[in-house]
């Protein structure tokens, strides 16, 4: 006889349930704290799920940016918004990591030994995908051939922006913008100059209006993630180093400077 609570199945010895089809076994085993720090399991799980955004992030701006290479624009401006509510999900997770003081974290900070957000290959890959493109920061990944060439592949693809800025040449509005794709973008006047056409007349170039302030979203999330990044980790730390060898908080602080879309920020000023 079938098992049955308010017409609930009740057995699942021979059939998939929850816990079969999320893998919850292998997820919920995958914390091994190297200390017996209370707050290195935070820690742990923290950085964890934030991985695991990432990966949706990832999955999404590569669709994304193909919606908009190929035309497809309503499906590209779901799909920016999702990743625009991830990065909200991303900020939260800071919220709760800055619960633990700077004595909790001295008690497990030396099991961690050089590893450091900053080798994370997913972060990279959002960065790359955005258009901040510094062939410098594989660096890391370079003893994982699998990892190395999944970002070599982002590199010597359009970014979501060089996306963006072949629909404006489709529109008659920009030069073929057509580049190696894995240089850092250049600003350039002529590109602020055609966002400008479609800011000054939105009816006429909705589409590309839409898809603009859509990227703008984005980019406004995403500065939000790293400026909540840099506050807890002062919070934390101070101006200590950072585990993987970077200059911590100095070095973040600079990261605030980089602009993603800067022809979408200077156009605001030029209107």
């Amino acid at each position: 006889m079938t098992e049955r609570h308010h017409d609930a199945e009740l057995n699942f010895a021979e059939r998939m349930g929850y816990g079969d089809y999320l893998a919850l076994d292998r997820v919920l085993d995958a914390q091994h704290p190297l200390s017996t720090a209370h707050d290195e399991l935070l820690f742990i799980i923290q950085h964890q799920t934030s991985e695991l955004w990432m990966k949706l992030a990832v999955h999404e701006l590569e669709s994304a940016r193909d919606a908009i290479l190929s035309g497809a624009l309503p499906q590209a401006f779901k799909l920016l918004a999702r990743v625009a509510r991830i990065l909200e999900q991303l900020n939260g997770a800071w919220d709760v990591l800055r619960t633990m003081t700077p004595s909790d974290y001295s008690t497990f900070r030396d099991a961690l030994g050089q590893s450091s957000g900053f080798q994370s290959w997913q972060y990279r890959a959002i960065e790359y995908l955005c258009g901040n493109r510094t062939a410098a920061t594989l660096g890391p990944h370079r003893h994982r051939a699998e990892t190395l060439a999944r970002l070599e592949d982002i590199l010597e693809s359009p970014s979501i922006y060089d996306a963006a800025l072949v629909r404006l040449h489709a529109a008659g509005l920009l030069a073929d913008p057509t580049r190696p794709w894995r240089a850092p973008h250049e600003p350039r006047a002529a590109i602020t100059d055609a966002w400008a056409t479609i800011y000054l007349d939105p009816p006429a170039y909705w589409p590309l209006y839409e898809l603009a302030e859509k990227l703008v979203d984005l980019e406004d999330y995403f500065r939000r993630w790293r400026f909540n990044h840099v506050t807890t980790v002062e919070r934390v730390i101070g101006l200590k180093r950072g585990t993987g060898g970077t200059a911590g908080v100095s070095y973040l602080r600079r990261m605030l400077e980089v602009e993603l879309f800067p022809e979408l920020w200077a156009v605001r000023t030029q209107l």
